[in-house]
Protein backbone atom coordinates (compact mmCIF):
# COMPACT_ATOMS: atom_id res chain seq x y z
CA UNK A 1 0.00 0.00 0.00
CA UNK A 2 1.41 3.40 -1.12
CA UNK A 3 2.02 5.28 2.33
CA UNK A 4 2.80 8.81 0.51
CA UNK A 5 0.07 11.48 1.05
CA UNK A 6 0.70 14.23 -2.30
CA UNK A 7 -1.23 17.40 -1.26
CA UNK A 8 -1.13 20.11 -4.36
CA UNK A 9 -2.62 23.30 -2.67
CA UNK A 10 -3.15 26.59 -5.03
CA UNK A 11 -3.48 28.39 -1.84
CA UNK A 12 -1.33 30.01 1.29
CA UNK A 13 -1.83 27.20 4.19
CA UNK A 14 0.36 25.17 6.45
CA UNK A 15 0.25 21.59 6.98
CA UNK A 16 2.46 20.11 9.84
CA UNK A 17 2.72 16.60 10.77
CA UNK A 18 4.35 15.32 13.68
CA UNK A 19 4.46 12.49 16.10
CA UNK A 20 2.79 13.20 19.33
CA UNK A 21 2.84 16.07 21.51
CA UNK A 22 1.40 19.57 20.55
CA UNK A 23 2.34 22.13 18.16
CA UNK A 24 1.05 25.41 17.21
CA UNK A 25 -0.23 25.57 13.28
CA UNK A 26 1.48 28.21 11.20
CA UNK A 27 -0.67 30.90 9.75
CA UNK A 28 -0.51 31.64 5.97
CA UNK A 29 1.45 35.21 5.69
CA UNK A 30 -0.58 37.56 5.23
CA UNK A 31 -3.87 35.62 5.97
CA UNK A 32 -7.03 36.97 8.26
CA UNK A 33 -7.85 35.32 11.31
CA UNK A 34 -9.18 31.23 10.39
CA UNK A 35 -10.77 28.45 11.53
CA UNK A 36 -7.67 26.65 13.46
CA UNK A 37 -8.38 22.82 12.66
CA UNK A 38 -6.40 19.96 14.29
CA UNK A 39 -6.57 16.18 13.32
CA UNK A 40 -5.34 13.71 16.20
CA UNK A 41 -4.87 10.44 14.69
CA UNK A 42 -3.14 7.16 15.83
CA UNK A 43 -2.71 5.77 12.04
CA UNK A 44 -1.53 8.74 10.66
CA UNK A 45 -2.99 10.71 7.75
CA UNK A 46 -1.24 9.28 5.26
CA UNK A 47 -2.75 5.77 6.23
CA UNK A 48 -4.25 5.07 2.75
CA UNK A 49 -7.44 4.43 4.07
CA UNK A 50 -9.70 6.12 7.70
CA UNK A 51 -6.79 8.56 8.92
CA UNK A 52 -6.70 9.87 4.91
CA UNK A 53 -9.96 10.53 4.46
CA UNK A 54 -11.08 12.60 7.39
CA UNK A 55 -7.87 14.70 7.20
CA UNK A 56 -8.87 14.79 2.95
CA UNK A 57 -12.05 16.38 4.33
CA UNK A 58 -10.29 19.24 6.14
CA UNK A 59 -7.86 20.18 2.95
CA UNK A 60 -11.47 20.07 0.97
CA UNK A 61 -12.46 22.83 3.25
CA UNK A 62 -9.68 24.26 3.84
CA UNK A 63 -9.41 24.78 -0.61
CA UNK A 64 -12.75 26.85 0.23
CA UNK A 65 -11.44 28.71 3.52
CA UNK A 66 -7.91 29.41 2.38
CA UNK A 67 -7.97 31.66 5.77
CA UNK A 68 -7.83 28.16 7.61
CA UNK A 69 -5.06 26.52 8.98
CA UNK A 70 -4.44 22.71 9.60
CA UNK A 71 -2.44 20.55 11.90
CA UNK A 72 -1.73 16.97 11.82
CA UNK A 73 -1.06 15.47 15.07
CA UNK A 74 -0.04 11.64 16.03
CA UNK A 75 -0.37 9.48 18.55
CA UNK A 76 0.07 6.14 18.00
CA UNK A 77 -0.70 4.95 21.77
CA UNK A 78 -4.16 4.40 22.26
CA UNK A 79 -4.01 4.64 26.21
CA UNK A 80 -2.26 8.68 25.68
CA UNK A 81 -5.13 9.70 23.39
CA UNK A 82 -7.57 11.38 25.63
CA UNK A 83 -4.93 12.51 27.25
CA UNK A 84 -3.57 14.48 23.98
CA UNK A 85 -6.96 15.96 23.54
CA UNK A 86 -6.50 17.84 26.39
CA UNK A 87 -3.55 19.11 26.15
CA UNK A 88 -3.97 20.24 22.81
CA UNK A 89 -7.82 21.32 23.10
CA UNK A 90 -7.40 25.18 23.82
CA UNK A 91 -4.71 25.44 20.59
CA UNK A 92 -7.50 24.56 17.98
CA UNK A 93 -10.91 25.99 17.19
CA UNK A 94 -12.04 22.22 16.32
CA UNK A 95 -10.73 18.97 16.44
CA UNK A 96 -11.34 16.31 14.37
CA UNK A 97 -10.67 13.14 15.77
CA UNK A 98 -11.01 9.25 13.58
CA UNK A 99 -11.57 6.41 16.07
CA UNK A 100 -13.76 4.30 18.77
CA UNK A 101 -10.66 5.08 21.38
CA UNK A 102 -11.85 8.86 21.35
CA UNK A 103 -15.37 8.05 22.98
CA UNK A 104 -14.26 9.69 26.23
CA UNK A 105 -13.46 12.91 25.23
CA UNK A 106 -17.07 14.04 26.27
CA UNK A 107 -15.70 14.93 29.56
CA UNK A 108 -12.83 17.19 27.65
CA UNK A 109 -15.10 19.19 25.59
CA UNK A 110 -17.58 19.72 28.68
CA UNK A 111 -14.77 21.73 30.28
CA UNK A 112 -13.96 23.40 27.28
CA UNK A 113 -17.58 24.42 25.71
CA UNK A 114 -15.72 27.52 23.56
CA UNK A 115 -14.40 24.38 21.19
CA UNK A 116 -15.85 21.88 19.37
CA UNK A 117 -14.76 18.35 18.34
CA UNK A 118 -15.86 16.57 14.79
CA UNK A 119 -15.99 13.19 16.51
CA UNK A 120 -15.69 9.72 13.75
CA UNK A 121 -16.22 6.30 14.04
CA UNK A 122 -17.88 6.48 17.75
CA UNK A 123 -20.36 8.92 19.98
CA UNK A 124 -19.13 10.85 23.26
CA UNK A 125 -18.87 8.97 26.84
CA UNK A 126 -18.42 10.86 30.13
CA UNK A 127 -17.94 8.31 32.93
CA UNK A 128 -18.59 5.71 30.52
CA UNK A 129 -22.27 7.16 29.54
CA UNK A 130 -23.23 7.84 25.89
CA UNK A 131 -23.78 11.76 25.40
CA UNK A 132 -25.13 14.15 23.17
CA UNK A 133 -23.19 17.24 23.72
CA UNK A 134 -23.64 20.75 21.79
CA UNK A 135 -19.80 21.57 20.95
CA UNK A 136 -19.63 17.86 19.62
CA UNK A 137 -20.82 16.14 15.80
CA UNK A 138 -20.24 12.63 16.58
CA UNK A 139 -20.59 10.26 12.89
CA UNK A 140 -20.95 6.72 12.81
CA UNK A 141 -21.61 4.82 10.20
CA UNK A 142 -23.59 1.77 8.77
CA UNK A 143 -20.08 -0.21 8.09
CA UNK A 144 -21.79 -3.78 8.13
CA UNK A 145 -23.71 -2.33 4.31
CA UNK A 146 -20.12 -1.93 2.59
CA UNK A 147 -18.88 -5.04 4.24
CA UNK A 148 -22.06 -6.58 2.95
CA UNK A 149 -21.09 -5.49 -0.59
CA UNK A 150 -17.36 -6.48 0.35
CA UNK A 151 -18.69 -9.86 1.28
CA UNK A 152 -20.64 -10.41 -1.93
CA UNK A 153 -18.00 -8.98 -4.34
CA UNK A 154 -15.68 -11.90 -2.69
CA UNK A 155 -18.14 -14.67 -2.52
CA UNK A 156 -18.86 -14.07 -6.16
CA UNK A 157 -15.13 -13.69 -7.79
CA UNK A 158 -13.30 -16.05 -5.73
CA UNK A 159 -11.96 -18.92 -7.95
CA UNK A 160 -11.28 -20.90 -4.44
CA UNK A 161 -14.01 -20.78 -2.93
CA UNK A 162 -12.40 -19.59 0.63
CA UNK A 163 -12.80 -15.34 1.53
CA UNK A 164 -11.35 -13.95 4.47
CA UNK A 165 -12.06 -10.42 6.12
CA UNK A 166 -8.82 -9.23 8.34
CA UNK A 167 -9.44 -6.48 10.97
CA UNK A 168 -7.20 -3.89 13.27
CA UNK A 169 -9.31 -4.54 16.49
CA UNK A 170 -12.60 -5.46 17.69
CA UNK A 171 -14.06 -1.48 17.90
CA UNK A 172 -17.54 -1.51 16.86
CA UNK A 173 -16.57 -0.46 13.41
CA UNK A 174 -14.47 -2.99 12.76
CA UNK A 175 -16.86 -5.94 13.73
CA UNK A 176 -19.68 -3.98 11.71
CA UNK A 177 -17.23 -4.27 8.72
CA UNK A 178 -16.60 -8.35 10.16
CA UNK A 179 -20.49 -9.09 10.39
CA UNK A 180 -21.15 -7.22 7.37
CA UNK A 181 -18.67 -8.76 4.93
CA UNK A 182 -20.05 -12.38 6.38
CA UNK A 183 -23.97 -11.52 5.69
CA UNK A 184 -22.81 -10.88 2.38
CA UNK A 185 -21.00 -14.18 1.68
CA UNK A 186 -24.14 -15.80 2.57
CA UNK A 187 -26.66 -13.53 0.82
CA UNK A 188 -24.48 -14.43 -1.98
CA UNK A 189 -24.57 -18.31 -1.39
CA UNK A 190 -27.56 -18.70 -0.91
CA UNK A 191 -29.43 -15.81 -3.14
CA UNK A 192 -26.40 -14.96 -6.18
CA UNK A 193 -24.90 -18.26 -6.97
CA UNK A 194 -21.86 -17.74 -4.65
CA UNK A 195 -20.09 -20.76 -3.46
CA UNK A 196 -17.50 -19.71 -0.92
CA UNK A 197 -16.35 -20.14 2.84
CA UNK A 198 -15.15 -17.00 5.06
CA UNK A 199 -11.44 -18.25 7.28
CA UNK A 200 -11.13 -17.40 10.32
CA UNK A 201 -8.05 -17.96 12.37
CA UNK A 202 -8.70 -19.12 16.32
CA UNK A 203 -5.23 -17.48 17.13
CA UNK A 204 -6.33 -14.27 15.51
CA UNK A 205 -10.21 -14.24 17.23
CA UNK A 206 -11.46 -11.27 18.62
CA UNK A 207 -13.14 -9.92 21.39
CA UNK A 208 -15.68 -7.02 20.90
CA UNK A 209 -15.84 -3.85 23.48
CA UNK A 210 -18.63 -5.70 25.54
CA UNK A 211 -16.13 -8.69 25.89
CA UNK A 212 -17.85 -10.80 23.67
CA UNK A 213 -16.20 -13.15 21.33
CA UNK A 214 -16.37 -12.19 17.80
CA UNK A 215 -14.20 -14.59 15.96
CA UNK A 216 -12.78 -13.04 12.90
CA UNK A 217 -9.04 -12.46 11.84
CA UNK A 218 -7.90 -9.30 14.42
CA UNK A 219 -4.29 -8.13 13.98
CA UNK A 220 -4.68 -6.36 17.18
CA UNK A 221 -3.74 -3.15 16.33
CA UNK A 222 -4.14 -0.24 13.38
CA UNK A 223 0.12 0.13 12.87
CA UNK A 224 1.84 -3.32 13.10
CA UNK A 225 2.42 -3.94 9.60
CA UNK A 226 4.50 -7.02 10.20
CA UNK A 227 1.15 -8.80 11.98
CA UNK A 228 -0.82 -7.79 9.29
CA UNK A 229 1.19 -9.82 6.81
CA UNK A 230 2.14 -12.67 9.21
CA UNK A 231 -2.20 -13.17 8.60
CA UNK A 232 -2.82 -12.51 5.86
CA UNK A 233 -0.13 -14.85 4.72
CA UNK A 234 -1.85 -17.36 7.02
CA UNK A 235 -4.99 -17.06 5.66
CA UNK A 236 -3.65 -17.15 2.04
CA UNK A 237 -1.78 -20.54 2.88
CA UNK A 238 -5.40 -21.99 3.60
CA UNK A 239 -6.37 -21.21 0.18
CA UNK A 240 -8.00 -17.89 0.74
CA UNK A 241 -7.59 -15.97 -2.78
CA UNK A 242 -9.71 -12.82 -1.76
CA UNK A 243 -8.99 -11.09 1.26
CA UNK A 244 -11.23 -7.63 2.63
CA UNK A 245 -9.00 -5.21 4.90
CA UNK A 246 -10.01 -3.24 7.41
CA UNK A 247 -6.99 -2.20 9.37
CA UNK A 248 -5.37 0.70 8.96
CA UNK A 249 -1.69 1.01 8.46
CA UNK A 250 -1.44 -2.70 9.75
CA UNK A 251 -3.43 -3.91 6.22
CA UNK A 252 -0.53 -2.47 4.49
CA UNK A 253 1.49 -6.22 5.83
CA UNK A 254 -1.48 -7.75 4.51
CA UNK A 255 -1.15 -6.03 1.05
CA UNK A 256 2.14 -7.11 1.18
CA UNK A 257 1.33 -10.98 1.73
CA UNK A 258 -1.45 -11.29 -1.05
CA UNK A 259 0.93 -9.41 -3.44
CA UNK A 260 3.43 -11.89 -2.96
CA UNK A 261 1.22 -14.56 -3.35
CA UNK A 262 0.13 -15.76 -6.79
CA UNK A 263 -3.89 -15.59 -7.95
CA UNK A 264 -4.74 -13.79 -4.31
CA UNK A 265 -7.25 -10.41 -4.87
CA UNK A 266 -7.88 -7.90 -2.73
CA UNK A 267 -10.79 -5.90 -1.40
CA UNK A 268 -9.77 -2.27 -0.23
CA UNK A 269 -11.76 -0.20 2.78
CA UNK A 270 -13.38 3.30 3.59
CA UNK A 271 -12.09 5.08 0.37
CA UNK A 272 -11.09 3.80 -3.07
CA UNK A 273 -7.83 1.87 -2.56
CA UNK A 274 -7.37 0.44 -6.55
CA UNK A 275 -4.10 2.36 -6.45
CA UNK A 276 -2.53 0.08 -3.67
CA UNK A 277 -3.49 -2.77 -5.71
CA UNK A 278 -0.86 -2.74 -8.50
CA UNK A 279 1.56 -5.69 -8.21
CA UNK A 280 3.60 -4.66 -11.28
CA UNK A 281 1.40 -3.91 -14.34
CA UNK A 282 -1.59 -6.50 -12.82
CA UNK A 283 -3.91 -4.63 -10.79
CA UNK A 284 -5.48 -6.86 -7.49
CA UNK A 285 -7.70 -4.42 -5.56
CA UNK A 286 -11.13 -5.94 -6.83
CA UNK A 287 -13.62 -2.97 -5.41
CA UNK A 288 -13.02 -1.13 -2.04
CA UNK A 289 -15.97 -0.85 0.31
CA UNK A 290 -16.30 2.56 1.09
CA UNK A 291 -17.05 4.73 4.31
CA UNK A 292 -17.63 8.59 3.23
CA UNK A 293 -15.80 10.35 5.90
CA UNK A 294 -14.19 13.39 3.54
CA UNK A 295 -16.99 15.02 2.44
CA UNK A 296 -19.16 14.91 5.72
CA UNK A 297 -15.98 16.43 8.14
CA UNK A 298 -15.83 19.08 5.52
CA UNK A 299 -19.48 19.90 5.69
CA UNK A 300 -19.45 20.10 9.13
CA UNK A 301 -16.26 22.35 9.10
CA UNK A 302 -18.04 25.06 7.14
CA UNK A 303 -21.25 24.51 9.46
CA UNK A 304 -18.42 25.38 12.02
CA UNK A 305 -17.16 28.68 10.31
CA UNK A 306 -20.21 29.63 9.24
CA UNK A 307 -22.13 29.37 12.74
CA UNK A 308 -24.69 27.04 11.94
CA UNK A 309 -22.88 24.11 13.69
CA UNK A 310 -25.12 21.86 15.70
CA UNK A 311 -23.94 19.10 17.82
CA UNK A 312 -25.60 15.96 17.21
CA UNK A 313 -24.77 12.15 17.16
CA UNK A 314 -25.47 10.89 13.69
CA UNK A 315 -25.45 7.25 12.08
CA UNK A 316 -25.21 7.30 8.16
CA UNK A 317 -25.41 5.00 5.32
CA UNK A 318 -26.88 4.24 2.04
CA UNK A 319 -29.50 6.76 2.49
CA UNK A 320 -26.98 9.41 2.60
CA UNK A 321 -24.83 7.68 0.08
CA UNK A 322 -22.40 7.48 2.86
CA UNK A 323 -21.71 3.50 2.74
CA UNK A 324 -21.15 1.61 -0.34
CA UNK A 325 -18.69 0.80 -2.96
CA UNK A 326 -16.35 1.40 -5.96
CA UNK A 327 -18.07 0.70 -9.07
CA UNK A 328 -16.61 3.79 -11.59
CA UNK A 329 -14.96 1.85 -14.50
CA UNK A 330 -11.28 1.50 -14.51
CA UNK A 331 -11.24 1.58 -10.47
CA UNK A 332 -12.16 -2.02 -9.78
CA UNK A 333 -11.71 -5.63 -10.87
CA UNK A 334 -15.19 -6.82 -10.53
CA UNK A 335 -17.59 -8.73 -13.51
CA UNK A 336 -20.27 -7.01 -15.20
CA UNK A 337 -22.22 -9.99 -13.75
CA UNK A 338 -21.22 -9.13 -9.89
CA UNK A 339 -21.69 -5.07 -10.56
CA UNK A 340 -25.16 -6.02 -11.62
CA UNK A 341 -25.69 -7.89 -8.40
CA UNK A 342 -24.15 -5.26 -6.09
CA UNK A 343 -26.58 -3.03 -7.58
CA UNK A 344 -29.56 -4.86 -7.06
CA UNK A 345 -28.45 -5.15 -3.55
CA UNK A 346 -27.69 -1.89 -3.01
CA UNK A 347 -31.38 -0.76 -3.46
CA UNK A 348 -32.60 -3.81 -1.65
CA UNK A 349 -30.55 -2.06 1.42
CA UNK A 350 -31.67 1.50 0.68
CA UNK A 351 -35.49 0.08 1.29
CA UNK A 352 -34.46 -2.07 4.07
CA UNK A 353 -35.47 -5.07 2.44
CA UNK A 354 -31.54 -6.01 3.50
CA UNK A 355 -30.24 -5.40 6.99
CA UNK A 356 -27.49 -6.81 7.46
CA UNK A 357 -25.65 -7.82 10.69
CA UNK A 358 -23.98 -5.66 13.18
CA UNK A 359 -21.96 -5.55 15.99
CA UNK A 360 -25.13 -4.43 18.11
CA UNK A 361 -27.80 -4.54 15.94
CA UNK A 362 -29.73 -7.58 17.11
CA UNK A 363 -28.65 -9.56 14.47
CA UNK A 364 -26.29 -12.44 13.31
CA UNK A 365 -24.50 -13.12 9.70
CA UNK A 366 -26.57 -16.39 9.20
CA UNK A 367 -29.95 -14.77 10.93
CA UNK A 368 -30.61 -11.07 9.45
CA UNK A 369 -33.49 -9.45 7.55
CA UNK A 370 -33.27 -10.24 3.59
CA UNK A 371 -31.46 -13.65 4.04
Amino acid sequence: MKKVLTIILAFAMAVSAFAGGNKEPKKAAGASQGLKVGILTTSGVDDGSFGQDCYNGILEFVKNNPEATVTAIKEPDMAKVVTAVGDIIADYDVLVLPGFQFAPVGAVLQDNPDRKVILVDTYPTVDGKEMELPNIYALQFHEEESGFFAGIAAALETKSGKVAVVNGMAFPSNVNYQFGFMSGVNYANKYLGGKAQYVELPSYAGTDVTGKPVKGNYIGGFADEATGKVVGAALIAQGVDVLFVAAGSSGNGVFTAAKEANGVYLIGVDVDQYDDGFKGTENIMLTSGLKVMHSNVAKQLQAIKDGTFKGKNDLLGVSTDSTGYVSTAGRNKLSADTLAKLQDVYGKIKSGAIVPAANFNGHTPTNFPGL
